[in-house]
């Protein structure tokens, strides 16, 4: 069976071919595997993520933060909180505990992603690279915000690397895959 993204449903028209068999050939002649699964998990924070923490009466405290390198955001009065891994959930509980640790009586916290890190795209395209994440991005609007195949690329789906409980997992997923912020998209060459 073919790795459906969650939340997606495909019809059995609508299907890419060359997920209907272990092996499948292409209009270039060459094989490739059917996609592995990628897992989708709930979105969790990480290095270049801009968050809006918004802690009610407290206008000193609701700032925009950057989650910096080592995975950790700087707030006034309880300085460095760890954000690396977390859901923008789970964060907003490690700020109200910290700040309910001798500063504020009763703190209510939320959080929310406003800018995300970016993605990145390497291989057969005309130009790799970093790019800014946008939303509902799938590998072939990815490709195409990189400027396209090269000439030599290998169609038809790409290879994606995301990082996922402390691990990077790669696979190789159909055109339709949702890409995520710290992805990243390898678009294979063909050996014609």
């Amino acid at each position: 069976m073919a790795y459906q993204p969650s939340g997606q449903q495909r019809t059995a028209n609508v299907q890419p071919a060359y997920v209907q068999s272990a092996y499948a050939a292409s209009a270039y002649g060459y094989a490739y595997q059917t996609p592995t699964a990628i897992p989708e998990t709930p979105y969790t924070l990480d290095a270049g993520d801009k968050l809006r923490i918004v802690v009610f009466g407290q206008e000193g405290l609701t700032a925009s933060y950057t989650v910096d390198a080592n995975g950790n955001i700087q707030m006034p009065l309880i300085g460095t909180v760890p954000a690396r891994g977390y859901t923008t959930h789970q964060l907003a509980g490690t700020v109200t505990g910290a700040l309910k640790n001798g500063y504020i009586r009763e703190p209510q916290v939320a959080v929310e992603v406003e800018a995300y890190r970016p993605f990145f795209i390497l291989g057969e395209v005309a130009f790799p690279g970093q790019y800014p994440y946008v939303a509902n991005m799938t590998v072939e609007t990815a490709i195409a915000i990189a400027g396209g195949y090269s000439p030599r690329a290998k169609r038809g789906g790409a290879e994606l690397a995301r990082p996922y409980g402390g691990q990077i997992v790669k696979g190789n997923v159909p055109m339709y895959t949702q890409v995520r912020p710290g992805d990243t998209i390898t678009v294979s060459e063909r050996w014609l």
